[in-house]
């Protein structure tokens, strides 16, 4: 039942971003995005190193002095699978320019939900394979590591469900229709987490690669997408405000609780 919960987790935040097209008015306040994003973008990249990356070192204690190996090899190919991703799929927030093969047949709304929805994957992928280190019982990560980097994703995913529903009502679409649009935009992540669970018997043996993977899926994320976004004019500090307590509380909680 806590692990059912804890891959629902970022779907739940989706479900909530979109559902701020029945309570507001317009779109949401750019501090409150920022503040939001920055935070996220913190507790991710700290589970990347301590959910996701000393595990996986870890794991690889019996390689001795190249232990690094499962490690390195999952970040740059996680890193590398989501920048062919954004090869072949629009970009979030380059719609507007148009400049992407796609965008010439496809509505700006339209390119929003393909490229939420379709970045959703790794992500849900990436809480299907902490999950699987916590039933592993090798990886050394707890329950609470798991949750954590779940509940940063779904923090992440609340925005992301708003600039979803919020420009189709924008665009005269009802609210209901537009709030399961924006919810449908999440829902491929507790598939795709619940997908690596089944299969978790039979990745177990390449478990530190996949947990390295799953970490250079999010390294990429924060740093291509989330930074950029939450410091984006008008300047602030806010957004790195909320980055810097994100990643206390993560580190805390992974130290505390591991």
């Amino acid at each position: 039942m806590n692990i059912f919960f804890g891959i629902m987790i970022p779907f739940i935040g989706t479900t909530a971003g979109a559902a701020c097209v029945f309570f507001m008015m317009g779109q949401m306040r750019t501090n409150v995005q920022k503040a939001l994003l920055g935070f996220a973008s913190g507790v991710m990249m700290a589970a990347s190193v301590w959910s996701l990356l000393i595990p996986a070192i870890n794991m690889a204690e019996w390689m001795k002095d190249f232990a690094f190996i499962p490690a390195a090899v999952g970040l740059l190919a996680g890193i590398g699978a989501m920048l062919l991703l954004d090869r072949l799929v629009p970009e979030i927030y380059v719609k507007e320019e148009h400049n992407h093969p796609v965008g010439r047949s496809m509505s700006k709304t339209a390119m929003m939900i393909l490229a939420v929805t379709i970045h959703n994957i790794p992500e849900g992928m990436a809480v299907g394979v902490i999950f699987a280190g916590v039933m592993s019982g090798k990886a050394g990560i707890t329950i609470a590591d798991a949750f954590a980097l779940a509940v940063g994703i779904a923090i992440q995913n609340f925005p992301e469900g708003a600039i979803v529903s919020l420009p189709l009502k924008g665009e005269g679409v009802k609210k209901k229709r537009a709030f399961l649009l924006g919810t449908a935009s999440g829902a491929v992540e507790p598939i795709g987490a619940a997908l690596t669970l089944l299969l978790s018997a039979y990745i177990t043996p390449v478990l530190p690669y996949l947990l390295a993977f799953a970490a250079g899926a999010m390294v990429y994320v924060v740093v291509e997408e989330l930074i950029p976004e939450a410091s984006r004019e008008p300047h602030s500090h806010i957004g790195t405000v909320g980055f810097a307590a994100g990643f206390l509380i993560m580190m805390v909680l992974d130290v505390a609780l591991g």
